[in-house]
């Protein structure tokens, strides 16, 4: 399980769960937001992170903090 930016990377190495997230310098943050709502947004990446873990998959699949797979 992986949280990045650059999902490509990750499908590289052949990660099993892929969470995409938003900039390099910040995968799973936002510094132009409000510093509680940067915090909401971090907990959310956390929280997806945690639901992958439990979910089964057959092949590397790349998640967005939405839910929705994109590969």
């Amino acid at each position: 399980m992986q949280i990045t930016a650059v999902p490509s990377a990750a499908l590289m190495v052949g990660l099993s769960r892929i969470l995409a997230g938003t900039v390099i310098p910040n995968p799973y943050g936002d510094a132009d937001l409000p510093p509680e709502r940067e915090k909401d947004l971090r907990r959310k990446y956390i929280q997806r992170a945690l639901e992958l873990l439990q979910t089964e998959v057959e092949k590397t699949t790349v998640f967005t903090l939405e839910g929705v797979q994109v590969s």
